[in-house]
C-alpha cells in the first residue's frame, strides 16, 4: 500500500538560470551518457536541488526505457519538469547545438586533414579522461540507486548478461522491469521510493513539485497533438529533401534510413553501431576505418555519443556528393541526420513524461522502474569496462600513459570533485605533450 504526503517543493529556479545551466551543459558534457547523468545528478539534484532525488530517477528510468540517446532526453524531461514544453526544447537541443558543430569541424578535419598529428594527439590524451568521468558516474549513481543488497544482484546480473553474454539491452531492461513487479509484493521495503514503515508495511512517498510548474494532464489526446506536430516537422525537412533531390539521392536516403534508426536504438549508440556500420558501409558511406575514427571523435567531444550517426552522414555525403560540392553535401548530411535522429526524442519525452509524472506515486510502476535503474548501473559499468579497456589495453598492451592519467583524473573526480570542464582541456593538453613533446 502507499501513501502519499505533502513536502517542501524544490528550491524554484527562473528559466534564466535554467538557460545557463543547460548552455554550460552543452559544452561540458563529456564522457558519454554516464559522464553526462552524472553531471545532471550533481548540478540539478545535489547542488541546486531544482528536483528531487526520486523524480530524477524517475524521468532516468523511463529515458532508460526509450530508443535514442538517454542523456539528452533526460535533459529535454527535466527542462520540461521545470519550465514546460520551451522548458524541454531549449533543455534538449542546447544539450546538442555545441556538439553539432564541434562535429561538423572535426568531421571536416578527419576527411580532409586526417594527418594532422596535434588532433590526433589532443583526442589521445581525451580519452582517459573520458573512462574516469564514466567510472565516478558508476559510483555516484550506484551509490544513489543502490540501496538495498538486491539492487546490487540486479546491476550484478545486468553486467554479466550484457558483457559477458551478450544479452540486447532491451531483453535486460524488460528482465529487470519484470524482476521489480515480481519481487514488489514480497519484498515492498526494497523497492519503496520514500519512507518505508515495517509495522503497517505502507510506503510514505513525499510529494514533489519542481518550480511550481503545472505539466499538461497525460491523455491520448495530447499524445496525438504531439504526434502530428513532431509529423509535420519531419515531413517538412524530410519531404522537401525527397522532392529536391529525389529518392535514389544519397541525402534522401540518410534521411530515411536515421529516422528508421532513432527508433531502434534502444541501448544508446554503442547498441545501434553495428547496425549503423553494416548498412552504411555496405552501401559505400564510408569505409570501416573511417567508421572507427567517427567513433573515436564521438567519444572524445561533449555531446550524446549518438553524435557518431552525424558523423557518418557527413562522411557519406562527402564521398557520394552527387552534384554538390563534398563539402556543401556533407555538412547537408551532418544536419539532415542530427535533426531526424533527434526529432523522435522530443516526441517520446512530451508524448510520454506526463504519464510518467501521473504514475508517480505507483508502486508497482516504481518496483519496475526501480529494477530498471538498478540494472542500468551494472549496463553502466559495462560500458566503463569497455571504453577503459579499449584506451588503457590497446593491442600494443597496457598504454601507461592512459592508465596514469586515467587514475590522476578519477581521483580528482572523486575526491577533489575537480570540474570537468578543466579537466579535459588538460588531458587534451597531456596528450599532446606526450605524443609531440614528448
Amino acid at each position: 500500500m502507499t501513501t502519499i504526503s505533502n513536502s517542501k517543493p524544490s528550491r524554484a529556479v527562473s528559466f534564466k538560470e535554467a538557460l545557463k545551466f543547460w548552455t554550460k551543459l552543452g559544452f561540458i558534457s563529456f564522457g558519454g551518457p554516464a559522464g553526462q547523468i552524472a553531471i545532471m545528478h550533481q548540478e540539478v539534484v545535489e547542488r541546486q536541488k531544482w528536483i528531487g532525488e526520486n523524480q530524477f530517477l524517475r524521468a532516468l528510468n523511463f529515458c532508460m526505457l526509450l530508443p535514442g540517446p538517454e542523456a539528452q532526453q533526460l535533459a529535454t524531461y527535466i527542462g520540461w519538469r521545470l519550465h514546460g514544453t520551451l522548458g524541454g526544447i531549449v533543455a534538449g537541443s542546447l544539450f546538442v547545438i555545441p556538439s553539432i558543430f564541434i562535429m561538423l569541424l572535426l568531421s571536416y578535419l578527419a576527411v580532409a586533414h586526417i594527418d594532422i598529428p596535434a588532433v590526433g594527439a589532443a583526442f589521445f590524451g581525451i580519452q582517459p579522461v573520458g573512462v574516469a568521468v564514466v567510472i565516478e558516474a558508476v559510483l555516484r549513481i550506484g551509490k544513489k540507486a543502490l540501496k538495498h543488497r538486491l539492487l546490487y544482484l540486479f546491476a550484478a546480473l545486468a553486467f554479466i548478461a550484457i558483457f559477458f553474454l551478450k544479452v540486447p539491452f532491451p531483453l535486460i531492461v524488460a528482465g529487470a522491469a519484470a524482476g521489480g513487479l515480481i519481487l514488489q509484493r514480497g519484498l515492498p521495503q526494497v523497492f519503496c521510493k520514500g519512507t518505508f514503515n515495517d509495522q503497517t508495511r505502507e510506503c510514505m512517498i513525499e510529494a514533489e513539485t519542481a518550480n511550481g510548474q503545472k505539466n499538461v494532464a497525460p491523455s491520448f489526446a495530447h499524445v496525438v497533438r504531439v504526434f502530428l506536430i513532431c509529423f509535420g516537422l519531419w515531413a517538412l525537412v524530410v519531404g522537401g529533401v525527397w522532392g529536391l533531390r529525389g529518392l535514389e539521392d544519397t541525402l534522401t536516403r540518410i534521411a530515411f534510413f536515421f529516422t528508421k534508426a532513432a527508433f531502434v536504438t534502444f541501448g544508446g549508440a554503442y547498441a545501434v553501431l553495428a547496425y549503423i556500420t553494416d548498412f552504411a558501409v555496405g552501401n559505400n558511406w564510408l569505409s570501416t576505418e573511417q567508421m572507427l575514427i567517427g567513433l573515436g571523435l564521438a567519444e572524445s567531444t561533449p555531446g550524446p555519443l549518438i553524435m557518431v550517426t552525424q558523423y557518418v552522414g557527413f562522411v557519406g555525403a562527402w564521398n557520394l556528393p552527387g552534384d554538390l560540392t563534398p563539402l556543401t553535401a556533407g555538412i547537408f548530411g551532418a544536419l539532415i541526420t542530427t535533426y531526424v535522429t533527434f526529432l523522435p526524442c522530443f516526441f517520446f519525452i512530451f508524448a510520454g513524461a506526463p504519464f510518467i509524472e501521473a504514475m508517480a506515486g505507483n508502486q508497482r510502476i516504481q518496483a519496475a522502474l526501480t529494477g530498471v535503474t538498478a540494472a542500468v548501473v551494472g549496463v553502466i559499468l559495462n560500458l566503463a569496462v569497455w571504453f577503459g579497456y579499449k584506451v588503457i589495453l590497446p593491442e600494443a598492451g597496457i598504454d601507461g600513459f592512459a592508465l596514469v592519467a586515467a587514475i590522476v583524473s578519477l581521483v580528482l573526480l572523486q575526491k577533489f570533485h575537480f570540474p570537468i570542464q578543466y579537466l579535459v582541456p588538460i588531458g587534451a593538453a597531456a596528450g599532446v605533450v606526450w605524443k609531440i613533446v614528448g
